[in-house]
């Protein structure tokens, strides 16, 4: 079936596209001048979250496994959690 990695993408992927749809939506309907055009831009909020969600669940759910921290980039840190 599939691998570890690919369901922690998959459900991450799931969660950061409500997020991204999520910021959109506010932004479109929150300015006057989107939000009259609100019919177009909707679905193209829709669309965008759901082809832009796998690329950022990639960098996530890499993230996520124990085993691609060793010794050292747990003292280093990165750039999500300093």
């Amino acid at each position: 079936m599939f691998t570890t990695d690919t369901w922690i993408t998959i459900v991450c992927s799931m969660m950061i596209n409500a997020v991204i749809f999520g910021v959109g939506a506010v932004f479109v309907l929150s300015i006057p001048a989107l939000a009259a055009e609100a019919k177009i831009l909707l679905p193209f909020v829709v669309v965008a979250a759901f082809t832009a969600s796998p690329f950022f669940a990639l960098a996530v759910a890499r993230r996520m496994r124990l085993r691609n921290w060793s010794r050292s980039d747990w003292k280093r840190g990165d750039v999500i959690s300093g």
